[in-house]
């Protein structure tokens, strides 16, 4: 076959029946129906061994389902198939560029280029997307080689898709100059499915939930086999919180494309969208069915802390833990690995190993140092190490008062109170926490007790207005319940004490605040010397 004179997809795949079967396969690949199109290429190759397209595009088929190596070793058997096929090359080419062989690449680019004379519009589109797509892009280079490709090829719609998708990258903040791109392929291709869904995602980008959903919904009419207009439909559904919705999309999306690296994107789908409880089935079952990487692991361990529904859920979460360690190079671990297997501790009962873990996270990630030393002071206080808990909630203050949230404020102040006895530091972060959270009761209690601690003699009467505060946070109704019931009467008491023996003595408020004692506890000794008292 001579490939050095093709310029449209259709005469690239030879003619007749062979030329529909090549032209479906392709398809199903781009529809992510990648099972259905590698038995496809499998019969191609059988009937046409020397026809280096087939393994270029059965490349293409394992590549779009991230297996590089497998999409690597196709391009190569193309390449001794039929080595005046400059595709193969382009292959060989992406393989590299995605490995982080630039030099490399370019020399099997270049390779291809020079076989075609330059005039092969589909390899000026695929080493485009290898750039438009990749980690590492040069979209510039794509926009220069998509401009060729249009003047060689200009009927073909995914020249100005592919130069959409580029100027998208280039300007991110402006969807503008991609729109009118995709605008040009659908007035090529009105009924493109993936133009549709092109223009439906800049709709979503611009948090536009109902234009979306209608070009979504428009592909799937078009093209009920289009199986990315529902995986994409799904998302925007999860991100707008429909997720009856979603869940019906991904579905479709499944009965068209069930295979495990599609039940992988749809696990990844609902953790990122952290529907934790739901994503453990599926990443239990995607790991029964042999498919096992350290993403897996890692979202299984991360969904075990998020979901309380399993008993189990800590063993299990560290198993996940172990299992992603021993296979995760250790340039991607991230702080968070860290953080998920410290809180998975805690939740097992071993919050020094917790503690261990958290600090490592801290270690790697200076960056969020601050917001790891509020989970570290906790499981601190949750051990008694007061001077530990101190530490951590002051280094994620930071000299900045007013930084940590209400519970952390809360925290602190018992710690400065039943550790160093600190009172005056106990005080000061009870009061922000009444600040932040101004119906917390328990808030005024500990401000009334830290004061009393700083005025034991009571020359001052220093608890005096938070205990009082406090006791108007309770509604009456709700000063027996058992965890209410000995601090309403501890406040009681001191205000009943304030009236009794202060300079504004008052016989009226110390009978109401006693009575109180005396209501809830008919057998308090202090309530029944006062009675007795006849004060």
């Amino acid at each position: 076959m001579n490939t050095y004179k093709i310029l449209g997809l259709a005469l690239l795949m030879g003619t007749g029946a062979q030329a529909q079967t090549m032209k479906d396969a392709i398809q199903k690949t781009e529809n992510e129906r990648f099972a259905a199109a590698a038995g496809d290429f499998k019969n191609l190759i059988a009937a046409e061994p020397t026809n280096g397209c087939n393994y270029f595009y059965y490349g293409e088929n394992f590549f779009g389902k991230d297996e590089i190596d497998s999409a690597n070793m196709q391009w190569t058997k193309g390449v001794a198939a039929e080595p005046g096929n400059a595709l193969n090359y382009v292959g060989l080419g992406k393989a590299l560029w995605y490995k982080g062989d630039k030099a490399g690449a370019k020399v099997q680019f270049d390779k291809a280029m020079t076989m075609t004379k330059n005039k092969n519009a589909e390899v000026h589109r695929r080493i485009a997307e290898v750039y438009i797509n990749a980690k590492e892009k040069n979209l510039d280079e794509a926009i220069r080689l998509l401009e060729i490709a249009i003047k060689l090829d200009s009927k073909n719609e995914e020249n100005h898709l592919l130069m959409g998708d580029a100027l998208l990258e280039k300007t991110p903040e402006n969807g503008g100059p991609a729109i009118k791109s995709y605008n040009k392929a659908l007035e090529l291709n009105p009924t493109s499915p993936r133009g549709i869904v092109r223009t439906a995602k800049l709709y979503q980008r611009a948090q536009n939930f109902k234009l979306a959903n209608e070009k979504y919904e428009e592909a799937q009419r078009i093209d009920p086999t289009y199986a990315p207009a529902y995986r994409e439909n799904a998302e925007l559904n999860m991100r707008f919180n429909q997720s009856a919705k979603a869940i019906e999309n991904w579905k479709k999306y499944l009965e068209l494309n069930n295979s495990t690296e599609a039940r992988y994107r749809y696990a990844s789908s609902l953790f990122l969208n952290k529907q934790y409880c739901e994503v453990i089935p599926e990443l239990e079952d995607l790991q029964k069915k042999g498919f096992n990487n350290f993403f897996v692991q890692r979202m299984t361990a991360y969904s075990f802390v998020e979901c309380n529904q399993d008993p189990e859920a800590a063993t299990k979460g560290l198993l996940a833990s172990d299992r992603f360690f021993k296979m995760v190079p250790a340039d991607s671990v991230i702080a968070l690995d860290y953080k998920y297997r410290g809180l998975l501790y805690s939740k097992s009962g071993n919050d020094s190993l917790a503690v261990l873990e958290l600090e490592r996270a801290s270690a790697v990630d200076a960056n969020n140092a601050r917001e790891l030393s509020g989970d570290i002071g906790r499981l601190y206080m949750k051990m008694k190490k007061y001077n530990g808990a101190i530490a951590a909630y002051e280094k994620k203050m930071d000299g900045k008062p007013g930084s940590l949230s209400a519970q952390e404020e809360f925290e602190l102040g018992r710690a400065y109170y039943f550790g160093p006895q600190d009172f005056v530091l106990a005080d000061s972060a009870f009061s922000r926490l009444t600040v932040l959270a101004p119906t917390y009761a328990p808030g005024f209690l500990w401000r009334a007790r830290s004061n009393y601690k700083l005025d034991p003699k009571n020359e001052k009467w220093a608890a005096k207005a938070y205990y009082e505060q406090y006791l108007t946070l309770i509604k009456p109704e709700e000063r027996a319940l058992a965890n209410n019931k000995s601090m309403v009467m501890e406040a009681a008491k001191y205000l009943g004490d304030y009236y009794v023996n202060s300079t504004s003595k008052d016989a009226v408020k110390a009978k109401e605040y006693w009575t109180i004692v005396r209501d809830l506890d008919p057998n308090d000794k202090q309530a029944k010397t006062f009675f007795a008292s006849g004060k």
